[in-house]
């Protein structure tokens, strides 16, 4: 709905299967798509990985009994669990680092065929349990308060992105090189829908851009994970970014997943970023919609891309400050957790990235407030260092 208070993007009216079927998933055993196969694998005890060493989210999470009752599941497309888990084997993280989901669903039926898997994950990463009521929504940027204000002295930018994943489509990780071209012939069309909806840009495809073209549009060469899991196999084959005329979005298409909406503005300004996320991606969903494609939704999941670590709203909203002392402070990962925000270094000296923590559980206004609030506190707290004075009243109470 498009109104003069801004947008609602409501869920859609009809429920995908599994609502009918997926409580009792886990005493199903499923047509058997692996007969089909012949993998020389042994049994799933001789099968199950070494995850002694492993910090990620799957690492953490997987027993042989979960492992056992995947082991011969299959999705239509030819996903088995062994692809599900295979990031976390390559990339088995840190005990000390951020820790990763460690494991990318190869089609949106692994969402559903290994749910007993995904739930556990999805919930461990978002700290939100998993219900039979469909996640909130709302894409009324008129509910965000502020965001417009942050003191230019400490927010040097910020960037808002979403991704969306295409109904009919394998993730990254599995499409083909057909089904990646279809989705760029795909984002071609909506894509000029919403240049004749008074927003003028042009697409680039990354086959044809200089080494330097593609820096200029901060993007980056595939990295060593990427390569390994598959994500950017066939390099840089139908993968393309558009941008606006004005500079105000950009949108990557086959780069990480189906397609990215990202918004960055040099004056910080979180509001406008997020409104302009708001609107496009309003008219992007109707268009694929019309194509009949629309982007893909699951009741209890809400809307799901590749990684589980952006089901729900696939939202990241980031803000650059500057921040010197508060980076110090033995307080500072209490005082990020309660908020539910995580701050990154940067290149650069003494900026950090600040950005939420997770993308399920909480609305897309929800989130980009979690992330507006605590900049602003971060920033009051770098004053109160500066001036030598103690932070211990500023700390918030658990969100």
């Amino acid at each position: 709905m498009n109104n003069s208070t801004g947008l609602f993007v409501a869920a859609p009216v009809t429920l995908p299967m599994e609502s009918r079927y997926r409580p009792i998933l886990e005493g199903l055993v499923p047509p058997d798509p692996m007969s089909k196969f012949h993998l020389r694998r042994g049994s799933p005890e001789e099968e199950f990985p070494d995850l002694g060493r492993n910090s990620t989210c799957m690492g953490r999470i997987l027993t042989l009994a979960m492992y056992r009752r995947q082991f011969n599941r299959c999705t239509e497309s030819g996903v088995i669990f062994d692809d599900v888990i295979r990031p976390g084997l390559e990339e088995p993280g840190e005990w000390l680092g951020p820790v990763s989901v460690g494991c990318v669903a190869g089609d949106a039926q692994s969402y559903i065929l290994f749910c007993d898997f995904f739930d556990r994950i999805i919930e461990a990463y978002h700290e939100h349990k998993i219900t039979n009521q469909t996640p909130e929504s709302d894409f009324n940027y008129d509910n965000l308060k502020g965001g417009d204000d942050l003191d230019r002295s400490y927010a040097a930018r910020c960037e808002v992105s979403i991704i969306r994943g295409v109904e009919d489509f394998c993730f990254p990780t599995h499409c083909s090189r057909g089904e990646r071209r279809q989705l760029l012939t795909l984002a071609r069309k909506a894509l000029q829908r919403l240049e004749e909806e008074e927003m003028p840009g042009q697409l680039h495809l990354l086959e044809e851009l200089s080494q330097e073209q593609q820096r200029e549009l901060n993007l980056d060469l595939p990295s060593s994970s990427q390569l390994r899991i598959g994500v950017a196999r066939d390099w840089p084959d139908a993968r393309a970014v558009w941008v606006s005329k004005d500079g105000s979005l950009m949108v990557w298409i086959n780069m990480d997943d189906h397609l990215r909406l990202v918004s960055t503005r040099n004056d910080a300004n979180i509001a406008e970023a997020f409104k302009c996320i708001c609107i496009n991606l309003q008219k992007l969903e109707d268009y694929y919609r019309e194509l009949r494609h629309p982007f893909i939704w699951k009741l209890q999941l809400g809307w799901v891309t590749s990684s589980p670590a952006d089901v729900g709203t696939g939202l990241r909203v980031r803000v650059h400050l500057k921040l010197q002392h508060i980076q110090k402070h033995k307080r500072l990962q209490d005082v990020l957790k309660r908020l539910r925000i995580r701050m990154d270094r940067i290149e650069s000296p003494a900026l950090y990235c600040v950005s939420n923590t997770a993308t399920f559980g909480v609305s897309e206004v929800g989130l980009t407030q979690l992330v507006v609030d605590g900049a602003k506190l971060l920033i009051a707290m770098e004053k109160r260092l500066e001036a030598g004075r103690d932070i211990d009243d500023l700390v918030p109470t658990q969100k």
